[in-house]
């Protein structure tokens, strides 16, 4: 009985062994960023459901070079603040036959957090996201934990400008009630 269970035990190693010319096990890629689209009201519920201290909500389109530029500051202010209780909230302002560049975008700057692309007509989305904004992208707006508008940022910004209105955010909505 010792003999068999020797021969089980060698016939399993030599099945963990790598034989040479035999490919690797495949490793499944990552699945694809969530794209989900959405009105503004959408957005604003997702602001108010989010559970953080502040949040910041950056619009994006993969056209926009200074969106580009500044998604870098954005994922890392994310990451530098999240202790601390920032939430982030991607919208892609892409057309619909830009969707899947917006996805690959994402995908390849590691975004694994559900985003959003807007839908509908831009008049109406800036009108009832946040009427004080004038459209231009990227746009980044920063809400309090009480999903209160705090500051609304135009055109491209620095990591440090993100960072410090995301703390004035956490803040202000520490402090109030």
């Amino acid at each position: 009985m010792s003999r068999n269970v020797s021969c089980i035990a060698f016939f399993a190693a030599l099945l963990c062994v790598a034989v040479p010319g035999r490919a690797a096990p495949v490793t499944p890629a990552p699945a694809a960023p969530r794209l989900i689209p959405a009105e503004a009201p959408a957005i604003r519920k997702a602001v108010e459901s989010a559970g953080g201290a502040a949040v910041l909500v950056n619009i994006w389109a993969t056209w926009c070079v200074p969106c580009r530029e500044e998604f870098g500051d954005v994922l890392k202010v994310r990451r530098d603040l999240a202790e601390r209780g920032l939430k982030v909230i991607l919208v892609s302002a892409d057309f619909d036959d830009a969707r899947d560049d917006a996805v690959r975008f994402l995908g390849e700057r590691g975004v694994d957090f559900p985003s959003y692309v807007k839908v509908g007509r831009d008049e109406d989305f800036i009108a009832a996201l946040a009427p004080e904004w004038s459209g231009v992208l990227p746009a980044t707006l920063i809400y309090d934990g009480h999903g209160r508008l705090v500051k609304i940022l135009e055109g491209q910004q620095t990591y440090e400008t993100f960072r410090d209105w995301s703390i004035q955010a956490i803040e202000k909505g520490r402090n109030a009630k």
